[in-house]
């Protein structure tokens, strides 16, 4: 079952190399980074200039969308200016609904994307069975249509990508497979055995959606089948589409291509964002930096170089790597607030300031926690670090003063100073080293009651087996000490297969503690590349990109029930970085939900200021999903996980969805902001937004 050898240790999947032009993907290579124009193709003059510049960035592949054939005609002028500038970077032609662009766009670019969603099909969102004789022949229909492409980019030496998307599978395979990953990775299937039987191997896949859990199930699935079934490993081109813009695009991006560059996955990837495209690729960067140094041996580097070369023990992994399913935990009781089970993941900080100076802890802790509001992105556990008893009753003293009593967990290296606050305090974190002597049944009993306990392992030389099988130790203990009020953590620089291997650990004594993700961030050196930086935003973009693949994926596994963060970000940036990375996730929607394309030439208006409109109106609306779509490619599709939408028709008309329902129909631009608001409204879902500042939150 498992897609991976080995799902605790890093190994690339070694796949067949497929050229690009003056580059190949795939193999040895390492993991590229591209984009997409989104200027008017026949716009030659601004679709060379921005190819330049994305060039100029460092952009390895550009892809330019072909809707028709005088698109595809002209790319071969594009190409050529481009040439003459000495730029030669792969081009790859974007066709959906057009096979006779494809046809032509071959004559002149390095690639062409299609997607078999629509490539051969035009989706009618029609409900019907077919007989198994009635999906043959659709399949040799398709056979047909596809063959010419198929046997041109063979002739032409030109590569392929064969990328199905969620939002656009065809309705034949939406009726046999259902809108799954599943059917996703039929879809691309069908067109990959044709390849495969003209002798055309310079193909990769991609399996992208909006949803970062539907994407890595898909990908996953993809490859445990394909690698079945197909002569060749091919190469896997990753993205999130329709992630966005700001952090919280970068954040899904950094999720879901993420969590599969940490299982080997992926050969070149897309960040797909609602913004310049150049920002996609200063970011895309940055997602790949870590695997792509595991490429050249330094003093740092050598053993993760090393076992690329070793081929690891087969093993399950602790989750369905293709079906989401949360790990089972028991639930507990901290303070006022339900953890493990099915109460949503908690969240934790820790306090920055020196507990010298109580005020200011004080104030940094009701900051935090924000006491007076009932909803919203705080810190639900905050943390003080001492081992002396009177530093925590002078916090708590100063925090009566004020008349509030968040939830203070108090971290501690001594399992004495444990026991004497396990009655004073909500919650306990008992940091364990090499070294220190085992805990027994005895001295565990002594921590039953007020509070409950974390058990966090500092992570120096251990491997991960041998952390597991301590922490599973102590768990052992604690069941048969009555300790029902424990959690378990561990604290590493790479934390993913740490606590997969805890996971596992866990699993096969059958036990059913809570799991805190606990990851310490302050050793990541800010992002030196000032193009980098996110628009509007103080967060820096290496720690988002580490902290959000890291927690990320192991949500996206089903592990974690509450994530506690340590930073050199502000208070704030935390906790925006942290309630963004659980809305991701779909643990906890504590804001609008924004489904948005990054815009193509097949875009009719200005995506990237319709957005910001539609933002600045909406994004108090907490739990609401709302798509944002340049065109019908994949709106309606992707749609399906939105409460409404909003897609460009034509050149100044938009039509509005309710779900997959079109309810407003080429609408004028100028009034679609509105009408939107309006149509919110007359289903329920609007909210006036609240008024509140921070210093009120204090007062």
């Amino acid at each position: 079952m498992s897609y991976v050898q080995n799902p605790y240790t890093y190994r690339r999947r070694e796949t067949v190399e497929v050229g690009f032009g003056i580059i190949k993907l795939g193999g040895k290579n390492p993991i590229r980074v591209e984009s997409m124009t989104t200027t008017d193709t026949m716009d030659t003059a601004a679709t060379v200039e921005q190819c330049r510049r994305l060039y100029e960035a460092g952009c390895e592949i550009i892809r330019i969308t072909a809707p028709s054939m005088k698109e595809a005609e002209n790319l071969g002028e594009i190409s050529k200016r481009l040439r003459a500038m000495g730029i030669h970077t792969p081009l790859v032609a974007d066709i959906h609904f057009t096979p006779n662009a494809a046809l032509k766009a071959v004559e002149f670019v390095e690639s062409v994307r299609i997607n078999p969603g629509n490539y051969a099909d035009r989706k009618k969102f029609v409900v019907r069975e077919y007989t198994d004789s009635e999906y043959e022949a659709e399949l040799e229909r398709v056979h047909q249509q596809f063959k010419p492409l198929v046997l041109k980019c063979k002739e032409y030496g030109r590569s392929m990508r064969i990328g199905t998307n969620h939002g656009s599978l065809s309705d034949r395979i939406m009726n046999r497979y259902g809108d799954t990953p599943l059917g996703m990775v039929e879809s691309a299937l069908e067109f990959a055995r044709i390849c495969e039987l003209y002798g055309y191997y310079d193909f990769i896949f991609s399996m992208k959606s909006s949803n970062p859990l539907v994407m890595i199930q898909a990908y996953r699935l993809l490859v445990e089948k394909a690698d079945k079934e197909l002569k060749h490993k091919y190469p896997l081109h990753l993205g999130v589409t329709e992630a966005g813009n700001g952090e919280e695009g970068r954040v899904k991006s950094a999720i879901g291509i993420g969590a599969l560059l940490e299982d080997g996955l992926g050969d070149t990837i897309r960040v797909s964002l609602t913004e310049d495209p150049v920002n996609e690729v200063h970011f895309g960067f940055e997602l790949v930096k870590k695997y792509n140094d595991q490429l050249w041996i330094t003093a740092e580097t050598i053993g993760n170089f090393a076992r690329q070369f070793v081929t690891p023990k087969p093993e399950e992994p602790p989750f369905n790597p293709f079906e989401f399913n949360r790990r089972v935990s028991q639930k507990i009781v901290v303070g006022n607030l339900e953890m493990g089970g099915d109460a949503v993941p908690r969240v934790e900080l820790e306090v920055k300031e020196a507990l010298s100076n109580v005020e200011k802890v004080r104030d940094e802790i009701i900051f935090s926690a924000k006491p007076f509001l009932a909803d919203g992105a705080k810190s639900e556990f905050t943390s003080i670090t001492t081992d002396f008893i009177d530093e925590v009753k002078a916090v708590q003293q100063a925090l009566a003063e004020k008349f509030v009593s968040p939830i203070l967990s108090v971290s501690v290296s001594d399992m004495l100073t444990a026991q004497a606050l396990v009655n004073s305090v909500d919650k306990i974190r008992l940091n364990i080293k090499r070294g220190d002597a085992p805990f027994d049944t005895g001295g565990i009993k002594h921590l039953v009651g007020k509070a409950a306990i974390e058990f966090s392992f500092v992570k120096d030389e251990e491997s991960d087996t041998a952390i597991a099988e301590i922490l599973t130790r102590i768990a052992e203990k604690c069941k048969a000490a009555g300790l029902e009020k424990a959690m378990f953590s561990i604290q590493a620089k790479e934390i993913v297969f740490p606590y997969r291997r805890l996971a596992q650990a866990f699993k096969a004594a059958g036990i059913t503690y809570p799991i805190l993700l606990r990851y310490d961030a302050t050793w990541i050196k800010p992002s030196q590349n000032p193009q980098a930086k996110i628009p509007d935003s103080t967060t820096d973009v290496a720690t988002l990109c580490k902290v959000a693949v890291q927690l990320g994926a192991l949500l996206c596994d089903g592990i974690g029930d509450a994530v506690a963060l340590r930073s050199n970000l502000s208070r704030g940036d935390e906790l925006n970085l942290l309630y963004n990375i659980l809305q991701a996730t779909r643990y906890r929607m504590t804001k609008t939900e924004f489904i948005s394309c990054p815009s193509c030439g097949r875009t009719l208006f200005d995506l990237e200021e319709v957005t910001a409109k539609i933002k600045a109106r909406t994004a108090h609306l907490k739990g609401l999903k709302i798509g944002i779509m340049g065109c019908i490619v994949n709106g309606p599709g992707e749609m399906a996980d939105a409460d409404f939408g909003y897609v460009g028709t034509g050149v100044g008309q938009i039509s509005l969805y309710v779900g997959k329902e079109v309810v407003h129909r080429n609408i004028p631009e100028s009034e679609a902001v509105d009408r939107l608001i309006e149509l919110i409204k007359a289903h329920g879902k609007w909210q006036e937004p609240e008024v509140s500042s921070e210093a009120e939150l204090q007062s």
